[in-house]
């Protein structure tokens, strides 16, 4: 390959990369989000409570925890998120 070719090939896929790297910060947010939705069942089925149970009652009872949050405290707290499936059931 000539020069020229080789400084193309290289800007195109410097090109691609940036297109893969948008889409991946875009996909990154969704499997966050269902990573903490999946903890959260987890743990909500253990004490006895579904998933959308408990969000649709959270927001009933005015409390506004995001699913991060609540995630980490189902796996690292669970003493406060136990209080907090109390609080709504």
């Amino acid at each position: 390959m000539t020069k020229h070719r080789l400084v193309k090939a290289a800007s195109e896929a410097t090109l691609h990369a940036g297109q893969y790297a948008y889409a991946g910060r875009k996909l990154r947010k969704r499997q966050l989000r269902s990573l903490w939705i999946t903890r959260l069942n987890i743990a909500l089925r253990q004490a006895g409570m579904t998933y959308s149970t408990f969000i649709n009652r959270l927001k009933v009872a005015n409390i506004t925890i995001n699913r991060k949050i609540l995630a980490e405290m189902a796996v690292n707290d669970s003493n406060s998120f136990k209080a907090i499936i109390d609080k709504v059931k």
